[in-house]
């Protein structure tokens, strides 16, 4: 956490961070993740929104030079509760949807790391 704090108190690392992930939305480089997240709901009725996207994208408008990494945590913990928590209605619907967004959610980081690795090795810093 030592790191990660001084990593967030300076703010050309979080801007390069920042920058960078904006980037990898705005290039389309994760189109082929969205299409993996989709695809299990092709057909259909229920086609699931991409959670998974909308948490990351709420935790890079929560990220600036001054925030605390325990506010980020807990953006990211409200977001569980919004989308994964909440919408359970069993201990087994919880397991599943639980289970389903930590496969998507680890997917979608790799791909973002992969992309970000490969595209913009300055957002490392």
């Amino acid at each position: 956490l030592q790191t990660v704090r001084a990593l967030l108190n300076n703010d050309s690392t979080v801007t390069v961070l920042r920058s960078g992930l904006h980037a990898v939305f705005n290039e389309k480089s994760l189109d082929v993740t969205k299409n993996l997240f989709q695809e299990k709901f092709r057909n259909s009725k229920k086609r699931q929104k991409n959670i998974q996207l909308k948490c990351l994208k709420n935790f890079m408008s929560s990220l600036t030079s001054s925030t605390d990494i325990r506010d980020l945590l807990s953006s990211l913990s409200s977001d569980l509760q919004t989308f994964v928590i909440k919408p359970s209605k069993s201990k087994e619907a919880f397991k599943k949807q639980a289970s389903d967004f930590m496969l998507k959610w680890n997917l979608l980081l790799s791909n973002v790391g992969k992309i970000l690795t490969i595209n913009r090795t300055e957002s490392f810093g």
